[in-house]
């Protein structure tokens, strides 16, 4: 079935997943592709870090052999929100409480990028070390 996927600040996605009440079973290449996660025999990994699956409850985060993946319940263990709606398939996963503490802990805002008038993209960034005016509005 087709779900569209909304993982942390990740693009949506539509990958083609098995959801089962509260959890998302993923094939391997749709997980890697969609998350950035992968699995391997030391756990599920991204890049240098590497979360255990806990051995007694592997029946709950991997199946069919290894090419199914539950990334609800992975979700779940790392302490992140995770939200879907049914009727429309779509699936989102947010930061973890432990990352949103780190992110507010450092005093330092995220980054993000605009286009001016004449259409030149700025990050926000490229003014590190400098103050910055953000003047936002909204039509509702």
């Amino acid at each position: 079935m087709a779900v569209t996927l909304i993982y942390g600040d990740l693009a949506p996605r539509s990958v083609n997943a098995d959801p089962q009440g509260d959890n998302l079973w993923l094939n391997s290449a749709d997980l890697r592709s969609a998350t950035g996660w992968e699995l391997k025999p030391e756990g599920v990994c991204k890049g240098d870090v590497c979360v255990p699956i806990p051995p007694t409850r592997s029946v709950e985060f991997v199946r069919d052999g290894g090419n199914s993946f539950n990334l609800a319940a992975f979700g779940r263990l790392m302490g992140q929100p995770v939200l879907h709606d049914d009727k429309n398939a779509v699936w989102m996963f947010g930061e973890s409480a432990e990352s949103r503490d780190n992110t507010l802990a450092s005093l330092e805002a995220p980054d993000f990028g605009l286009p001016d008038l004449d259409g030149r993209m700025h990050r926000l960034s490229d003014y590190r070390g400098k103050k910055v005016l953000l003047a936002a509005w909204a039509s509702w």
